[in-house]
């Protein structure tokens, strides 16, 4: 790419000794070297992309002849573009095909008893303030009903 031999990398080593000095220089090579890291992937996925959509321009118009032409009487090159048109669109519609329903079941089913052990404990607590009344005449508190409230929210929430 660059015609740049053993001599030519070694005065401009030197020289950037000379105008950065000992402590910098690692740092400058460091950073220069992450900036042609960085535009060595760009371009390698520029040329991957382009690539692909010269890649799919392709089987368009293969498609578009093989739909003129009836799907009869095809070229082995339009049938073979027709033919992996027809696998990548066979592999999208097979995870649609294989839902596993197996694996929603667990999760309603947690939920339900998280929400039964968050009724238990809040009947739990009113009966704790219920006996706190009794034996302090104390009123019953609504920190229970705002407590399950707040829990039921944030269920809600996770949701």
């Amino acid at each position: 790419m660059f015609d740049i031999g053993f001599w030519e990398l070694t005065l401009i080593g030197i020289m950037g000794l000379v105008v950065l000095g000992p402590e910098r220089l690692p740092v400058a090579i460091r950073t220069l070297k992450g900036w042609v890291t960085g535009v060595r992937k760009f371009s390698d996925s520029v040329k991957s992309e382009l690539s692909e959509e010269l890649r799919i321009h392709e089987l368009h118009g293969n498609l578009k002849k093989a739909e003129q032409a009836n799907m009869a009487n095809l070229s082995p090159e339009i049938s073979e573009s027709v033919k992996s048109l027809k696998e990548a669109a066979a592999m999208v519609n097979e995870p649609f095909k294989n839902v596993d329903k197996s694996a929603i079941d667990p999760f309603t089913s947690t939920l339900s008893a998280s929400q039964s052990a968050i009724d238990k404990t809040a009947s739990s607590e009113q009966e704790v303030n219920i006996q706190a009344d009794d034996t302090n005449n104390v009123k019953p508190s609504d920190t229970s009903q705002k407590s399950t409230q707040n829990i039921e929210h944030e269920m809600k929430q996770d949701k």
